[in-house]
């Protein structure tokens, strides 16, 4: 097992990383206070793990809150079958909730747990690649409108985040593929040798290997920690990590939540992003290629729907949270490795990009 602390003063947290640590029960009750545990999770997810998480909880009463799985489904709506649970079943400030699943889930639960009562505590258990390297940890949490994604929500850490590689066993491919997306992020925004190490080993990692697999969650789940502990609300440098979400949010947003999963449209709008950046002069072709190569052999859209149009695009990214003072932001590569925000791109180059990465 290997150790990660996101250090917020007194709201640091640990993450485990590890196979087997979610069956460590001894471990997991340590970041539990109270006698009361609402575990959250989907009708995937429950029939898989639910059973075993309940078993190493067995000293606690345990609530289940078992939603339907889908991203169409993070939303107020199913938001409050969560606080019709902990309100029928009387929880009070004690209650632990416990998001076990992928990142729809963890979104939910950790809005929920910030909102009921006006906080309580939850603890991450992701059972997906995207959800471990990217969604459980950093505390946004939130939930979609049908006019635009994680529009509603609170920035609200967990006490704890515990990763067991073990549950990317039973994860289908085209979900693994999607978590790889924000495990190239971390090597396009801040870690060239990292891109290198991807490039050399991303056949290893769709063939799931563990050895593979552990090293390139604990390299994401660093490099995010070190960011958040930086900027934990996203009035700097946390803005990076969200390479390729302008992008992917509109993909998301226009073709129906759900439609495309969240890493499928995260990979698009990288590639996006790093077409825009060579428009501006920054990456060359060379690394474009590279870019493109990569996500392609993840297996993974290199471009987006055709049936979404420039106009369209622009229409979805103009209500994005990235947006300021009327104009989209955007975050480019300035090289393989290094990334920065910028509002400072023309319509023109913009259009370029959206008319020349379609058809992903």
């Amino acid at each position: 097992m290997q150790i990660l602390n996101v250090e917020l003063g007194d709201r640091s947290y640990p993450i485990y990383i590890g196979s087997g640590i979610s069956s460590d029960k001894k471990l997991l009750s340590s970041s539990i206070r109270g006698a009361r545990v609402a575990v959250v999770t989907n009708e995937t997810v429950a029939p898989l793990y639910l059973k075993k998480l309940k078993d190493q909880l067995s000293d606690f009463e345990i609530i289940e809150i078992i939603l339907p799985d889908g991203e169409q489904y993070k939303n107020l709506e199913y938001l409050n079958k969560i606080f019709d649970s902990l309100i029928e079943k009387h929880c009070n400030r004690d209650v632990t909730l416990i998001a076990l699943g992928g990142g729809v889930i963890g979104d939910m639960t950790g809005f929920a747990a910030a909102s009921y009562q006006r906080g309580v505590d939850f603890i991450q258990i992701p059972t997906t690649l995207l959800s471990q390297v990217d969604s459980s940890v950093g505390g946004k949490t939130g939930v979609n409108h049908a006019l635009g994604k994680n529009m509603i929500g609170a920035f609200y850490q967990p006490k704890a985040v515990f990763i067991d590689i073990d549950t990317l066993d039973t994860l289908p491919d085209k979900e693994l593929s999607a978590g790889l997306a924000e495990v190239i992020k971390y090597g396009l925004i801040a870690d060239a040798e990292f891109f290198a190490w991807l490039e050399k080993n991303i056949d290893r990692l769709i063939a799931r290997d563990k050895s593979a697999l552990e090293q390139a969650i604990f390299t994401s789940c660093k490099a995010k920690a070190d960011v958040v502990a930086k900027d934990e609300r996203e009035s700097g440098i946390r803005a990076l990590l969200n390479l390729g979400h302008t992008f992917g949010h509109a993909i998301e947003t226009g073709m129906g939540y759900g439609t495309w999963l969240h890493g499928e449209a995260v990979a698009a709008g990288m590639v996006m992003a790093a077409d825009l950046s060579r428009r501006k002069g920054w990456l060359d072709e060379s690394d474009l290629g590279r870019i493109r190569d990569l996500i392609s052999r993840a297996h993974l859209p290199v471009g987006g729907p055709d049936s979404l149009d420039v106009d369209q695009y622009i229409r979805l990214m103009s209500v994005d949270k990235k947006v300021k003072q009327g104009k989209i932001r955007f975050v480019l590569l300035e090289k393989i490795g290094v990334a920065l925000v910028t509002d400072d791109v023309t319509e023109e180059q913009l259009h370029q990009t959206l008319s020349a990465c379609r058809g992903g």
